[in-house]
């Protein structure tokens, strides 16, 4: 009953324009921020060890706007599970999707995406026209998880994998005119990462993105959203295939991947995954940072 009052709010919001759920999203995002403790906690944290610098004022402010972003970008879920694909094309906008269709043509791709808000929306548009793969964590709720299958393969192209199920029937599946859409800023453990630098502060990262290309031939396009709903828009920026990638050691490329993340990051602050906890692994064993509150402020 939850599943379908839910599914049934998203599908009431999705015929709302953008900048009207922009609305709704600051409402929702402000009376999350009070609430959500914990995720409060992390946010602030992430923003007080990326941006030491700031006054504790301006970091506030900025975790109030990503609340508010976040926010909107759950009550709009349903432009791209329900939305036609003529009304789609009209608020994604994909922008230099040339160098997209040209790595294509030469192989398979790597859409190496940065968690910024609307990664939905550009997934569900660019999987109309491209055979895409995803790799999903597993619900454990098996009716919610088949039914969110369903809705981000609604063209009925690509294939969606479980992190369950390993790289290789990702290999497999990773064939010319293919692109896996690729997030790899997340934090999977010390047994899975090297330590490279994230605006300065050594962060778990998986070397992953560097051998996905050693064993499937891709191409990496980095693919980066930026979510402007007050605009009425999702825009979907393509960037150049990377060159010399991967190199000879998996610590310069995952330096190399976080230090174009923090340049994308500078552009939009608010619309980066600021609650994921992404410093939780620490190197040596070190304690992590999110072990106790640090702050009672709520701006």
């Amino acid at each position: 009953m939850t599943l379908r009052l839910a599914l049934a709010m998203l599908w009431l919001l999705h015929w709302l324009p953008l900048p009207v759920i922009a609305r709704l999203g600051d409402l929702l995002g402000e009376v999350v921020y009070r609430l959500a403790r914990e995720r409060r906690r992390v946010t602030l944290v992430n923003l007080a060890l990326c941006f030491p610098q700031w006054p504790e004022s301006r970091r506030v402010a900025l975790a109030r706007a990503h609340f508010r972003a976040f926010a909107s970008a759950i009550l709009a879920q349903g432009v791209g599970w329900f939305a036609s694909l003529e009304r789609l094309r009209r608020v994604v906008l994909l922008e230099e999707v040339t160098w997209l269709q040209q790595a294509l043509a030469e192989g398979p791709v790597i859409l190496m995406t940065p968690h910024f808000f609307g990664l939905d929306l550009a997934g569900i548009l660019i999987s109309a026209d491209v055979d895409v793969i995803t790799i999903n964590t597993s619900l454990k709720n098996h009716r919610l998880d088949a039914r969110f299958r369903a809705l981000r393969r609604r063209w009925n192209r690509g294939t969606i994998f479980t992190r369950q199920d390993g790289i290789r029937p990702v290999l497999r599946a990773l064939k010319p005119g293919w692109a896996l859409y690729y997030m790899p800023d997340q934090d999977f453990g010390e047994r899975e990462s090297v330590f490279a630098d994230f605006f300065g502060v050594p962060a778990a990262t998986s070397p992953a993105l560097s051998r996905l290309v050693r064993l499937s031939g891709a191409r990496v396009v980095p693919c980066v959203i930026r979510q402007d709903f007050r605009a009425g828009c999702c825009r979907v920026r393509f960037h150049p295939p990377w060159t010399d990638f991967p190199g000879t050691d998996d610590l310069a490329d995952a330096r190399r991947m976080n230090r174009f993340i923090e340049t994308c990051v500078q552009e939009q602050p608010a619309n980066y995954l600021w609650s994921h906890k992404r410093f939780k692994t620490r190197p040596g064993g070190a304690p992590s940072p999110y072990g106790r509150a640090p702050e009672n402020t709520l701006g």
